[in-house]
């Protein structure tokens, strides 16, 4: 595969993004290309062992920064993020990855790729961390505001992405809401309740936040607004319990282990506080977003990962990662297939 990055995306720019690169293409032996200022990246490039790895550079002189809005998506046509696109678009590429500015992503994906045709919106896909098997939410931020026939159209691609990619014969699909009941909710939501219920998706009604992290359904729909605050909300939760594990093994498993030692009665118990150690990594891999490494850009016409700006070089791997899934998942056609129309007319709105 080949995949463009954007390596001016990361809040610490190209550092990680180029890292990231280097071990994908070390793991996958993919084409990576790096899109961005030039004699930075080879800068950077130069402190890593590149060598039978295929990586190049493409210069973009100009940078979306984080603070800036769309506008400068307008005026920066040869910034890292558009000339990506545009490769993506051309067919020089598969896929884009960026941990750069979301909404300037997003702006550009519509500017240069454009949606597929039929697609009202584009959704933001992320899976949510802390579930007992994978379950996709979306729409994690593209389209704040929406209305029912958009939600529909995120659930069918949400659905058909799960079959295709993850491979789940008939996702269950659930509705964000404020109780399980069909008369709760928004307007949106319960004006969204009816459309699924009278469709052939195998719609499980609604969830609350809590019923999410039983696993209760594969596929999650919700505004991006809403979507975007519960993962942002239980990546706060996540990195907390994270810095309280990792205080609590330092300074007092530690304590606890000097304890055993002097009393020889306690001995018996060493070896009970070390195998607890491997339980505790898996549950601090499954609360780090890194390993997750980015949203796809639903509805878009190419394939499009959005990572976080304080990526790092894992989460950059693993965006890259997402990207390869995504394109041997065949996800455009499965979003054409879902919701689109193959030729005729213009897109809705």
């Amino acid at each position: 595969m080949r995949i463009v990055l954007d390596a001016m995306g990361s809040d610490h720019h190209p550092g990680p993004d180029v890292e990231g690169a280097v071990s994908a293409a070390r793991e996958w032996g993919d084409e990576i290309i790096l899109v961005g200022r030039e004699e930075l990246i080879k800068a950077e490039l130069a402190k890593h062992n590149t060598a039978g790895l295929s990586i190049s550079i493409i210069h973009a002189p100009e940078v979306i920064e984080m603070h800036e809005h769309t506008n400068a998506v307008k005026q920066k046509k040869d910034s890292s993020i558009r000339v990506g696109m545009r490769m993506v678009k051309s067919g020089a590429a598969d896929a884009f990855v960026s941990a750069g500015n979301t909404a300037a992503v997003l702006a550009a994906a519509i500017f240069d790729l454009g949606r597929v045709r039929g697609v009202r919106r584009p959704a933001l896909a992320t899976i949510y961390p802390v579930a007992p098997s994978p379950v996709l939410l979306l729409d994690n931020g593209a389209t704040a505001d929406c209305k029912p026939e958009y939600l529909m159209q995120f659930a069918r691609m949400g659905v058909a992405y799960a079959q295709n990619v993850w491979g789940i014969a008939n996702p269950r699909l659930g509705l964000v809401s404020n109780g399980e009941e069909a008369d709760k909710g928004n307007m949106l939501v319960r004006d969204t309740f009816v459309l699924l219920s009278e469709s052939d998706l195998n719609f499980v009604g609604n969830v609350e936040p809590k019923e999410i992290t039983k696993g209760v359904a594969d596929v999650v729909l919700t505004d991006g607004f809403t979507g975007n605050v519960i993962i942002k909300t239980t990546e706060a939760i996540a990195s907390f319990l994270l810095r309280h594990l990792k205080r609590e093994l330092t300074d007092s498993l530690g304590d606890k282990i000097g304890l055993v030692l002097m009393v020889p009665g306690l001995v018996a118990m060493l070896p009970g506080l070390l195998l607890m150690l491997p339980s505790l990594r898996g549950v601090a891999r499954r609360l780090d977003y890194a390993e997750y490494g980015g949203a796809l850009l639903m509805g878009v016409d190419g394939i499009v990962i959005v990572g976080h700006g304080r990526s790092n070089a894992k989460a950059v791997r693993n965006a890259i990662r997402q990207a390869r899934l995504a394109v041997g998942g065949g996800v455009l056609d499965v979003v054409r297939a879902s919701v689109g129309r193959q030729g005729g007319g213009e897109n809705d709105e």
